[in-house]
């Protein structure tokens, strides 16, 4: 089966959803976008769509900041996202893509006096990282530092060169740094550090985004493994010296650190709190844990 798009209020076959050349967002940046991960249950015969409501509960956030109006409830969209991903009948790991965005076909750069409207799609994507143990490099590219944190398509232009400057130049991944100097996050990921027995994350007042991988990681700390996480200031050379590092992100689920600015991290291999958390979170997204299964949205009817 080919894979779907919700596009123009239908659904049609992924090919066939086409955008005008003059349409505004393509040229100004004036979209919102989120990534939702449907995640394969060999065993059940299942997709699990992880913490939907709290994907599309962000999409709307980042509507009110550029003035989109969404047509959609929550629960609409929840239910559109469900109705997508069974018509596509993937039995492998899925991303889905969906957009708010400025659907006007008119040039001029503004908010005001333009149609807005919504689309998704999905298609079968692995691992965002192809690395089991990922090396990054800081970035000579800041985090930019007045623009509202959402997921805004304008705003990655800033994580597109920093990831390829990591690229060209040998690494995984690249790590952004606030104006001030504080480590921000990497090009599509948060970050965390394991130091003295505790998880070490930037604080959302250095205007990261919250992200909801980020949240699962630091609720299952807590509850799982009895582990505090700290949101605060976290200086360069605090990546060089931490015990553990590790990527967390929708697309990057939880991405062990091993190498930063070719300085090894611990041991250089996947740490114990690391390998915990990977456990716990690979089994929830699966739906393989009663306990969080309110997290776990299946697609396919049984």
């Amino acid at each position: 089966m080919p894979p779907y798009a919700y596009f123009n209020k239908q659904f049609v076959p992924l090919a066939e959803a086409k955008i005008g050349v003059m349409t505004n967002f393509l040229h100004y940046g004036t979209a919102v976008f989120e990534g939702i991960r449907g995640n394969w249950n060999s065993q059940k015969k299942q997709i699990y769509l992880f913490r939907l409501r709290e994907h599309y509960q962000r999409l709307h956030n980042g509507c009110q900041v550029l003035n989109i109006d969404l047509p959609y409830t929550i629960d609409e969209l929840c239910q559109l996202t469900v109705e997508l991903v069974a018509k596509c009948r993937f039995e492998e790991d899925t991303y889905v893509r969906p957009l708010a965005y400025k659907s006007s076909e008119s040039l001029g750069v503004r908010l005001h006096d333009l149609d807005c409207d919504f689309l998704a799609f999905a298609f079968p994507w692995g691992p965002y990282l192809d690395a089991d143990r990922a090396r990054c490099r800081v970035s000579s590219w800041r985090f930019p530092g007045e623009v509202p944190r959402a997921k805004l398509t304008g705003l990655y232009v800033t994580n597109a060169v920093a990831k390829t400057e990591a690229v060209e130049n040998g690494f995984d991944e690249a790590i952004m740094l606030t104006p001030d100097g504080y480590v921000a996050e990497g090009s599509g990921e948060n970050i965390f550090l394991a130091v003295d027995g505790k998880l070490v994350t930037p604080a959302g007042y250095d205007g990261i985004l919250l992200g909801i991988t980020r949240d699962t990681v630091i609720k299952l700390a807590q509850d799982e493994l009895g582990i505090e996480t700290v949101e605060r200031h976290v200086g360069r050379v605090e990546l060089y010296t931490a015990e553990e590092c590790f990527l967390t992100g929708t697309a990057a689920h939880i991405t062990p650190v091993a190498e930063i600015d070719r300085r090894k991290i611990g041991d250089g291999e996947i740490g114990a709190v690391t390998k915990k958390l990977q456990k716990l979170y690979s089994e929830i997204i699966r739906g393989n844990n009663p306990k969080y299964l309110d997290w776990c949205t299946p697609v396919y009817k049984r």
